[in-house]
């Protein structure tokens, strides 16, 4: 194999004279949208599709490989391209989103649409916009559908359909009919009806043979339900022992006679292999520690070869070595040691494969691997403009809470240092809260900081996602109780270890972290010196009344659940409420059509502020949602924390 990281040193990195005294990274450069985001190959090999960036819009790029030339495919209204398909070697389907800010993804339209290869032969297949269309000979009478639709599986050996799953919305358009298998036509939208699911919001299995097989979803108190269509029976079977185990099916081996389920089990994590013959499983793999991220895909595009986790940087569980696919798998991480190398995308017949090559100071790579020649070709760079020379490394930790549960988290050092002592930190509180995680991977919020000279904290706290049931549970009803003193925790275990200056602590983060940050400050006066809430919650009673999440019963149920219902408990726990607390300085910083965290969240805090007569920093941006997505507004952002950082703990640290 030809060595690609010469080819990656050429592109991503600046001569070693420039590296020993260049000026730090611009936030111009660091607030650029990716240019590439997700890349696949058709199952011929002739062609790529990828998502791409372009003008801030997230558009469809199709590719012919021979020459690299090809097409961009813009979706209407300014949406953004979520999610892509090969139907076959010449068809490809996509979804699109409406933006609803640059920190959390755009909400899906619901809609199903498709293109050729070659970028003619566009067409809705499903949606409320399909009325009216541009009809071609195929669709003589194109009318809209109101729901949402989502794709399952191929069909082997018939190029001209696939599975696809439609939840009929209700008269609001908030509820969710039970979603329904469907046989389409990805010429013309036409579709067979198959099964209909036996819960709302359940997502189907196939396997490699087009048949719907398991249907798998949570009822409104989040037990997990699984169940079985028999090929022999008729009508779903419940599986009461995986849906009490919450284990579910994720995939079908290649020849469909085993399914793979997590199989977590007390003390461990796990998958196992299904025979749907006796119904028995055998684990393939376990971690008393994480949960699997996901089943890794080997050359081609429905072979599987082991198992991806995350336990403090990425992980690699394969299950027979020896294999084909796990020795090119092998031979191409040993080109690329520290670094996550997955195959990402693969030809039918697994001769052609796109690889991925990334890392916490890496945006990702991606290079066609051959298997013939055994040979890599440099395909796309997601962010080509970012030096990882010149990126903050991220270093897992462990620690024990107060309590004496065994949480994880991430510390990036300045750049050149990585050994240095009692540096000025900021404790940075991802969002969510319930099922998200931290991660070692390039990460947007972190390296501005980080390469400003500040050692940046994060902490999976409990509630965190990726380390089972009963540590995500651990979090429920804890806003302001014990997820905040788990971010406590982590910043005195930063400063009794030496790693940051107890004088110069700044807490900061967006959406359930901007609530973090404000409550973290008033929870703990004498402990930070400053905090940022960025699009973030500081009332909590306020959520069951303004934002897009009570609008649905599942999202008034969610709430209850693991919000907690106790107005006055949410009240208290509420920053707005608790300023006679407050030493720290603020800085605030709202999104004016935010719908996830209404701009009443941030509005109101500011008031109580002024009403008080607290300075504090306020940056509003009318038009941006939730979380900057204008480029010159993120670069904007940046700057302004670094100043607001700088004026309160000092300036960062540099080499």
């Amino acid at each position: 194999m030809m060595d690609v990281r010469r080819w990656i040193v050429a592109a991503l990195l600046l001569p070693l004279a420039a590296v020993l005294y260049a000026q730090p990274v611009s936030f111009a450069e660091l607030a650029r949208h990716a240019q590439y985001e997700d890349v696949k190959i058709s199952p011929d090999g002739q062609y790529l599709a990828a998502t791409a960036v372009v003008k801030g819009q997230t558009v469809l790029a199709l590719i012919h490989l021979s020459d690299m030339k090809g097409t961009l495919v813009r979706p209407r209204e300014e949406n953004d391209v979520t999610d892509f398909w090969w139907a076959s070697s010449t068809r490809v389907l996509y979804s699109v989103g409406i933006r609803i800010g640059g920190y959390d993804a755009p909400l899906a339209t619901g809609e199903l649409f498709a293109v050729s290869a070659d970028g003619n032969g566009a067409d809705t297949l499903y949606g409320f916009r399909r009325a009216g269309m541009s009809t071609g000979s195929h669709i003589q009478h194109a009318t809209a559908e109101y729901g949402t639709a989502q794709f399952i599986a191929t069909i082997p050996n018939d190029p001209n359909h696939v599975l696809v799953a439609i939840s009929s919305w209700s008269g609001d358009g908030n509820e969710l009919s039970l979603p329904t298998a469907y046989r389409m036509d990805v010429r013309n939208g036409n579709k067979n009806r198959l099964i209909v699911a036996p819960l709302r919001g359940a997502q189907f299995v196939a396997d490699h043979q087009g048949r719907i097989r398991f249907a798998v979803g949570w009822d409104n108190d989040g037990n997990t339900k699984v169940y079985l269509h028999p090929l022999d029976g008729d009508g779903w079977q419940l599986l009461p022992e995986e849906s009490k185990n919450r284990s579910i099916p994720i995939g079908f081996d290649r020849d469909d006679t085993a399914v793979y389920f997590t199989c977590p089990a007390p003390g461990a994590f796990g998958i196992c292999r299904w025979d749907p013959a006796n119904r028995s499983q055998t684990v393939v793999w376990s971690d008393p520690t994480v949960e699997p991220d996901s089943l890794l895909q080997g050359l081609a595009d429905d072979s599987i070869l082991g198992v991806g986790f995350m336990d403090g940087r990425t992980g690699t569980a394969l299950f027979d070595s020896q294999s084909t696919d796990a020795q090119v798998l092998l031979t191409l991480m040993k080109q690329f040691p520290g670094e996550s190398v997955r195959f990402v995308s693969g030809t039918r017949d697994g001769s052609q494969s796109v690889v991925l090559v990334e890392a916490d100071v890496n945006p990702g790579t991606f290079l066609l691997y051959d298997a013939k020649t055994r040979k890599l070709t440099p395909l796309l760079a997601r962010m080509s403009w970012i030096n990882p020379e010149h990126m903050a490394f991220k270093q897992p930790f462990d620690f024990d809470a107060r309590d004496g549960m065994k949480l994880h988290g991430y510390l990036s050092f300045p750049p050149g240092q990585e050994n240095a002592k009692h540096l000025p930190m900021v404790v940075l509180v991802h969002g969510g809260p319930f099922g998200i995680r931290d991660r070692w991977e390039y990460d947007t919020l972190v390296q501005p900081l980080a390469v400003r000279g500040y050692v940046v904290l994060q902490v999976n706290y409990r509630g965190s996602g990726g380390y089972g049931y009963d540590y995500e549970h651990a979090g429920w009803r804890q806003w302001g109780g014990r997820m905040q003193d788990d971010v406590t925790d982590a910043t005195r275990w930063a400063v009794a270890h030496g790693i940051a200056d107890p004088q110069r602590l700044c807490i900061y983060g967006a959406s359930y972290g901007g609530y973090a940050a404000l409550e973290g400050a008033v929870k703990e006066p004498d402990l930070y010196k400053c905090a940022i809430g960025y699009v973030g919650v500081y009332d909590l009673p306020l959520m069951y009344h303004r934002g897009d999440i009570p609008q649905s019963s599942y999202g008034e149920e969610y709430l209850k659940r693991q919000l907690g219902d106790d107005m006055t408990v949410l009240a208290r726990h509420s920053p707005i409420n608790q300023l006679d607390a407050l030493k720290a300085h603020v800085m605030l910083v709202v999104g004016g059509k935010d719908e996830r965290v209404p701009p009443i969240q941030g509005l109101g805090l500011h008031q109580a502020l002024a009403n008080r007569h607290i300075a504090h920093e306020w940056l509003f941006k009318a038009n941006e949602m939730h979380g900057f997505y204008d480029e010159a507004h993120i670069a904007e952002l940046y700057t302004q924390l670094v100043q607001f950082l700088g004026a309160n703990i000092g300036p960062g640290v540099t080499q």
